[in-house]
Parts: structure tokens; sequence; C-alpha cells
């Protein structure tokens, strides 16, 4: 009997320890007219942990997954508060090499940069976009870790090397109406050769 409640108080103990890091991954539009021709959007990262009180650093990227052919272009612009940063940059096929991202903070000395705090944004993705399609985008984790988080009181860091949620979107791509028009023909003539 001892040991069964040894054993229950210590699997709350580890419950009590796990920390949840994550990346949210929020789009400026879920549906991008390119009727005009070529359109932008942005998809904004946003960090957040249960643990710390502001955002130090880390590194992701960003994969998509379907459509990457209308994809025309895409660059990283980082948060204010990142002053530290590396961009992997455009990888093609809607794709996006590793960017890191971060701050120096010592505590009594740098503190952390305004802007940083939990749940805010770490930077932005702007994608170009022309034709058609669906563009499925996920977070991808960098290394050694993807966030990490800074008490601004103890000084005390932790990261999310014990796992974190990596966010995604999916964002529609309309096409031009001469595109619409092709289709819509293409229709039309495969529905005349069958009768």
């Amino acid at each position: 009997m001892k040991t069964i409640a040894l054993a229950a108080i210590a699997g709350l103990a580890a419950a009590a320890s796990a920390q949840n890091f994550s990346l949210t991954l929020v789009p400026s539009t879920m549906t991008v007219d390119t009727s005009g021709g070529a359109a932008t959007f942005t998809m904004t990262v946003f960090g957040d942990a249960d643990v710390g009180t502001h955002l130090l650093g880390g590194a992701f990227g960003l994969a998509a997954n379907g459509g990457g052919d209308t994809v025309q272009g895409m660059s990283w612009s980082p948060a204010a508060w990142s002053a530290f940063n590396t961009d992997g940059g455009y990888a093609g096929n809607g794709n996006y090499n590793t960017v890191v991202y971060g701050q120096l903070v010592i505590p009594g000395i740098f503190p952390p940069a305004p802007g940083s705090e939990l749940g805010s944004a770490i930077g932005s993705f702007t994608v170009t976009v022309d034709g058609a399609g669906v563009l499925d985008y996920q977070l991808t984790a960098g290394s050694p870790f993807s966030l990490e988080v800074v008490d601004a009181v103890s000084g005390a860091t932790q990261n999310d090397a014990g796992g974190i949620s990596l966010g995604g979107a999916t964002i529609n791509v309309v096409p031009a109406p001469s595109a619409m028009a092709l289709l819509g023909l293409g229709g039309l003539v495969a529905g005349r050769r069958r009768r």
C-alpha cells in the first residue's frame, strides 16, 4: 500500500513540473484574392509558455504542404524586441529555412525588452502568392530548442526541451478570373466530348 501511495505522489510531482511551451501561427487572412495579380499576406508567430515572464529566444522554420508552386516568395521580419537574429531565407516551394531570434537579458543589468512578454509576437512571415491553391503551413522545431523564456525577477531561464506545441495555418488562394474561365471552358469541352 505504501508503494502505491509513493508512486502516486511521484506521478503528481512529475505532472506538476511539466511545462507547456507553444508557438502559434496567425495569418492576416484565411483567403487571398489573386484576381488582380500577385498578392501578399502575413503570418505572425506568437510564443507562449506557462513558466517565466518574457520570451528570450529560439529557432524554428516553416513547412508548406501542397500549393508551394503558388508561392512566389517569402520573407521574415523579426519583432522589434528581438535584437539577435539569423534569417535562413526562403527555401522555395513554399518552405522557409530556420530563423533564429533572441535578446540579451542579464538580470539587474539588461532587463527583458518591452514587447517580449509571454504571448507576444516573435515576428512575421510575408508571403507573396499568385495563381490558385491551398497552402497548408506548419511551424517546424529548431535546434537546440524552439522557445526559451526568462523570468524577469529571478533571471531563471527555461526552454522547450521537454516538448513544444507548434501551430499551423491553412490559406486558400483564389485564382484570377481568367484562370477560372479556363477551368470552366475546360469543363465544358470535357462535358461536350462525353456526349
